[in-house]
């Protein structure tokens, strides 16, 4: 009843912008993997304790990362993940936003207060569950590899595949759903501040042309402040589940479970382990979210009116 047009707008729109989000920021998400392990190979991609100065340097810090990779592992390095990365993020996207437009379709047409707050969020929480579920061995796969350092990536997709299959079953694909599950907080924040900053744009640009149709260029303009702005905030209120998702992922037995490795991280390196990389993830994720988002609303407009 609801799979129509519109959702296959929808569809395809949140696939092309997450492609092109994750390929441009593919460099940062590898430092930020390898920043949120703790694994010791990767020390030097540790900031040292405490010294305003030395946080003052975090970004210096994630350049000189960049750098290193690309000395010691050499370009294909700074992109190690994209392949899943890509295969994933289309689908991911996809279901998501798909997913998120059907079920604000659904709570709108059910409700006699249509886009409110609790809409968004209701939306949001089922296109996260959604897409964490069906995609989390796709990101299982590409966390390994970005945590891999042999040269010219030696460790391939299928190699890593059949490795944690032999190593933990089928279920092995699915260590750290619990922190993806809990990530949909996240989410659920983002698209709350996401939508509310868009409405309110979107009312100031009408009142101040007053009552013109909104064009592409505004759009563009409202997608891009909206979604830096509500995914900052996200991001920094619910992080340390991404430092709790990366470590389940790796290689070993000493993260067992969603809030024992929470417990643990606090225990061994304190409140600053629970934030490791949290620098690069902005850095990175208001880039690519900006990009996804702006893209998404752009292909959604156009798409709508090459149809109308």
């Amino acid at each position: 009843m609801y799979f129509s047009l519109d959702t296959i707008i929808h569809l395809l729109s949140g696939g092309i912008g997450g492609t092109i989000g994750a390929i441009v920021t593919c460099p940062l998400e590898v430092v930020k993997t390898r920043q949120q392990s703790s694994l010791k190979s990767f020390d030097y991609y540790h900031i040292p304790n405490n010294t305003k100065k030395q946080q003052k340097n975090s970004v210096a810090q994630i350049f000189r990362s960049v750098k290193h990779i690309y000395k010691n592992e050499g370009k294909r390095g700074l992109f190690r993940g994209l392949g899943p990365n890509l295969v994933g993020v289309a689908p991911s996207r996809a279901i998501y936003f798909c997913t998120y437009s059907q079920v604000k379709t659904i709570c709108n047409e059910n409700s006699t207060n249509p886009e409110t707050p609790f809409v968004h969020m209701t939306a949001a929480a089922s296109a996260g569950f959604v897409s964490s579920t069906l995609t989390n061995p796709i990101w299982f796969v590409k966390t390994r590899l970005q945590l891999d350092q042999t040269l010219c990536g030696q460790t391939n997709a299928w190699t890593c595949v059949k490795s944690i299959y032999k190593e933990s079953g089928l279920f092995g694909f699915y260590k750290g759903i619990t922190a993806s599950y809990f990530g949909i907080s996240e989410t659920i924040i983002h698209f709350v501040i996401y939508e509310y900053i868009k409405s309110k744009l979107r009312e100031r640009i009408e009142n101040s042309k007053e009552g013109l149709e909104v064009n592409s260029i505004h759009i563009l303009s409202q997608s891009l402040i909206a979604s830096s702005s509500s995914k900052a905030c996200a991001a920094i209120i619910t992080y340390p589940h991404e430092v709790a998702r990366t470590r389940l992922r790796q290689q070993g037995t000493k993260y067992r479970g969603f809030v024992q490795t929470l417990r643990l991280v606090y225990k061994e390196e304190g409140r600053q382990g629970l934030y490791r990389g949290l620098a690069t993830h902005i850095i990175k994720q208001i880039p690519n979210t900006a990009i996804m988002m702006v893209s998404y609303e752009f292909f959604v407009h156009i798409f709508t009116q090459l149809i109308s």
